[in-house]
């Protein structure tokens, strides 16, 4: 704000609405963090981003005083924190050149290292807030000030550039806002959002497990694994409805695969690498190049486009230890991937095909979701009529879907325009599942062509990348968290308990329990010499939909005693009404 137009150009001012606006705060706050840090523990200062997941920021630094940070350290850090907040301390913007940056920063390596990796040929810029002058290029608010709520979140470690060879750190989380209110409505939040933790949920209702033998790769039980089955049953189903045909490409590759993608680039660090015989193989971290291979495999015309294949396949990523989180963050997991060939014409109607399944199964799912399209950045591959094509049917596709969206100019990768989706959750939580991005660079990295319309002529394919769910893994948990562990009919594990009354009534609950489970429903049965308060009280405890209360009186009449979860009312039914009660349900996914 302080800084001279020094040429026409257009300005827009940003609220805390907006995601630069909330970057732009959270980043401030960093520095505030930083500032807070530095004169409280003496610690050299790292990194101090806001963070990518969207909710607050960080700043990761070195202590060699043996303080270990903990939540009884945040007092004093907040209480810093707001004094720098009633100094209004003005954010001011200095360019140095690389010498004088590495002048200034020779007591601290870690700053020292990232000057040494910034190009040669550009100024470097510092920002001075208070007595912490920081290196960082910005953009930051006027003034600390308008920080009016400040909270640290948590502590943990870290390693210096994500590395465990390198130098142990210390992480300190937070959040601000620029209203009290905010703030408050925030952490009531998180005291809900404790509760519906996936974790805790997962391990209350034996859904799933990590051990220390394989970090970041997580055991499915048996209740968990049906999830999982029935979410891939729902989409396989959507995908024979939908014209797409279902692959499976192998984990193991060669790195000249990865070569050719240009993956090996800028993501080889985040692969698992490893020779055979003398040759370098990763496991596969996503499915486009194996796809590409497929597509490659025979002579393809005109007339098979668009061409729709889908993947269930097992990814791996070599996430720093320090980033995995439950399922949110693993290092293996699965993705419902689908990669669309088609002829440039084709890319509307199949963007527009993509939104409504998105639509359709976050529906059925209860989110709500926002849309994004992101344009041609600076640098980008191919020619610009084709990108402009290709954007304009994109717009095109948004408009005629009929909901809402925003355009994030020149945001798009380096290959292809895309639409972000973001989903939110009962806590209005955002989520980025759903992937609809445009490929110019893998069609022509991989040589793939088909037979066009006219005769000896050859095009090449536009490749869309898609995917609904995202991570099976992480959809995984944003649903139980969503859910707060009450999964709907048509996705419980536990869909059916069959509870004796009475010793007399144990051969019936029996048969009632088999012609359930004939019938293909999850079902379990309590023959327990308790009381059926004692077993309601335990089938509500571990989300059973239905509770079905067997006795003399039912064995006499032929029927079962029907409780839906935790709802108080009580029904009698036959067993067949019952099992025709149940597949209404799942039929329409309740």
């Amino acid at each position: 704000m302080t800084r001279p137009l020094e040429d026409d150009c257009e300005l827009s001012l940003l609220t805390f609405d907006s995601k630069e606006g909330r970057d732009t705060l959270w980043h401030s706050s960093a520095h505030i963090l930083g500032e807070a840090l530095e004169r409280v523990y003496g610690c050299k200062l790292c990194i101090g981003p806001c963070t990518t997941s969207g909710e607050g920021f960080y700043y990761d630094a070195y202590y060699d005083n043996n303080v270990t940070l903990n939540a009884s350290h945040f007092g004093r850090i907040e209480d810093r924190a707001r004094g720098a907040v009633a100094e209004k301390q003005p954010f001011q913007r200095i360019e140095v050149s690389r010498d004088e940056a590495l002048e200034f920063f020779t007591e601290n390596r870690f700053k020292v290292e990232i000057i040494n990796e910034l190009p040669e040929d550009k100024p470097i810029t510092l920002y001075r807030c208070g007595p912490l002058v920081d290196l960082c290029r910005g953009p930051h608010i006027p003034n600390t000030s308008f920080v009016k709520a400040f909270a640290c979140l948590k502590a943990s470690s870290s390693y210096w550039m994500g590395k465990a060879d390198r130098e142990s750190l210390q992480r300190v989380h937070g959040i601000s806002f620029p209203q009290s209110k905010l703030l408050k409505e925030y952490q009531h939040m998180m005291e809900e959002a404790a509760t519906r933790d996936h974790r805790l949920l997962g391990e209350s209702q034996k859904l799933f497990f990590f051990d220390s033998l394989s970090p970041g790769s997580c055991f499915f039980l048996p209740h968990g694994k049906k999830i999982v089955n029935k979410l891939k049953a729902f989409l396989r189903q959507q995908y024979r409805d939908r014209g797409y045909q279902e692959v499976e490409s192998p984990t193991v590759l060669k790195m000249k695969l990865w070569e050719t993608s240009g993956h090996s680039v800028n993501y080889k660090k985040n692969m698992f690498a490893f020779e055979i015989d003398g040759e370098e193989f990763g496991l596969k971290p996503m499915n486009c190049p194996g796809h590409c291979i497929i597509f490659k495999h025979e002579s393809r015309s005109y007339r098979e486009l668009p061409l729709r294949i889908a993947d269930f396949g097992v990814l791996h990523g070599n996430e720093a230890s320090g980033a995995l989180s439950g399922l949110i963050r693993v290092r293996r997991f699965q993705q419902d991937d689908a990669h669309i060939f088609c002829r440039e014409s084709q890319i509307k109607e199949e963007v527009k095909s993509v939104l409504e399944f998105i639509n359709y199964v976050y529906g059925i799912f209860g989110f709500n979701y926002e849309l994004e399209l992101s344009t041609r950045p600076e640098k980008y591959l191919g020619d610009i009529e084709t990108w402009n094509k290709a954007e304009q049917q994109l717009a095109e596709a948004l408009d005629e879907f009929g909901k809402p969206w925003k355009i994030n100019e020149g945001d798009g990768a380096f290959y292809g325009p895309k639409i972000d989706i973001g989903v939110f959750d009962a806590l209005k939580r955002k989520f980025q599942c759903a992937t609809l991005q445009l490929d110019f660079a893998l069609p022509v990295r991989f040589e793939l062509t088909y037979a066009a319309e006219e005769k000896a002529k050859h095009e090449r394919p536009v490749i869309i990348h898609r995917a609904i769910l995202g991570s099976v893994e992480r959809m995984f948990a944003i649903l139980l968290e969503h859910y707060c562990g009450k999964w709907p009919l048509w996705l419980s594990p536990r869909q059916a308990i069959v509870c004796s009354i009475s010793s007399d009534s144990l051969e019936y609950a029996k048969q009632v329990h088999a012609k359930i489970h004939k019938a293909g429903f999850d079902v379990e049965i309590n023959l327990a010499d308790k009381t059926m308060d004692k077993k309601v009280c335990e089938a509500q405890l571990a989300k059973f939909n239905y509770i079905l209360g067997v006795g003399p009186k039912e064995v006499e009449s032929e029927m079962v005693d029907v409780r839906v979860r935790d709802k108080p009312e009580r029904s009698k039914m036959s067993v067949d009404d019952l099992i025709s009660l149940l597949r209404d349900e799942v039929a329409a996914y309740r």
